[in-house]
């Protein structure tokens, strides 16, 4: 356990910077580098090599594979799944110098957000961009393995391919779960519904 971290497993290796927040029950392991303001949540496991830049919020039961860095911009809920070396990004004008040729800095850059709400599942190797002003993953969507995601994903959606496109509504639950359109017998409005739970997708979940 960490001694600046109590109830926090930290590896020795690893690099956390001063105002930075664990919660009981994470653990860090080999090479993670944890910026100042970053605040991880409880139960929460960041793999090897995990980059978390500053000011950076991470919910509870957190898991975030090897090599994946998450950038100043980027907020995880709870429960969120980041694959193995999937990329995050916050650069809206990505450049090392301006036009005159001076190297730029933070009065240059300007900053795009990306939001991963609950449950929110990315693939190993998928590459989401920062929207203008915020990029938003939807509560238990699931982007395939290598997409590129470009535009907001709906809560409960599948996208796949570069640039990502929706395929279909997934079940928490399971992929091989059927999930259909079934309309509201009040408002008469389509609701994603699980033929196997028996229950709209927002009921399969706690929240």
């Amino acid at each position: 356990m960490s001694e600046r971290f109590p109830g926090a497993f930290v590896h020795p290796s690893a690099s956390v910077e001063d105002g930075v927040e664990i919660g009981a029950g994470s653990r860090v392991f080999i090479n993670v580098q944890i910026r100042t303001g970053a605040k991880i949540g409880r139960d929460c496991i960041l793999g090897k090599d995990v980059f978390v830049d500053a000011g950076v919020t991470i919910g509870d039961r957190v898991k975030i594979q090897n090599g994946v860095s998450v950038y100043r911009g980027v907020t995880l809920e709870d429960e969120v799944f980041l694959g193995p070396h999937c990329v995050t990004t916050n650069d809206l004008d990505p450049a090392s110098v301006t036009p005159d040729g001076r190297l730029k800095t933070e009065a240059d850059w300007r900053l795009g957000e990306t939001v991963f709400r609950t449950g929110a599942r990315i693939g190993a190797g998928a590459i989401v961009v920062c929207g203008d002003p915020r990029r938003e993953i939807g509560r238990w969507a699931l982007v395939a393995a290598g997409a590129v995601v470009a535009r907001d994903v709906r809560d409960f959606e599948l996208v796949a391919g570069n640039p990502a496109r929706p395929l279909r509504y997934v079940c928490p639950s399971g992929l091989d779960h059927e999930v259909a359109m079934v309309a509201n017998g009040t408002s008469g409005a389509a609701r994603p519904v699980c033929r196997v739970c028996q229950k709209i997708l927002y009921e399969v979940v706690r929240r």
